[in-house]
């Protein structure tokens, strides 16, 4: 039983792999481009961790596979024009207190 398992887990990792290796070859999923945490800390100029923070406050939508992390360019666009908007709504007051 024992040895089942080993075997699925093995052959369930070799599969992960393989997608990761397909999806990092193109980087696309669904005709969609897709970054990861390096090519967004330097697109956005932002650190790892404040990347993590997106991730864990809900700001930013992102997928996993594996031990790697993707994020869709649409979920990245939909952020940048989040930022763009709320610095428009912002007056110089509210600048301040940010």
């Amino acid at each position: 039983m024992e040895e089942d398992t080993d075997n699925s887990m093995e052959h369930l990792h070799r599969k992960l792999d393989e997608i990761l290796r397909l999806i990092k070859a193109k980087n696309r999923l669904n005709g969609e481009h897709l970054y990861d945490n390096q090519d967004l800390c330097i697109m956005l100029k932002l650190s790892k961790r404040s990347l993590q923070r997106l991730r864990s406050f809900g700001i930013l939508p992102y997928l996993q596979i594996g031990q790697k992390t993707f994020y869709l360019e649409s979920d990245v666009m939909k952020y940048i024009q989040d930022q763009i908007d709320n610095k428009k709504t912002l007056g110089d007051d509210d600048k301040e207190q940010l």
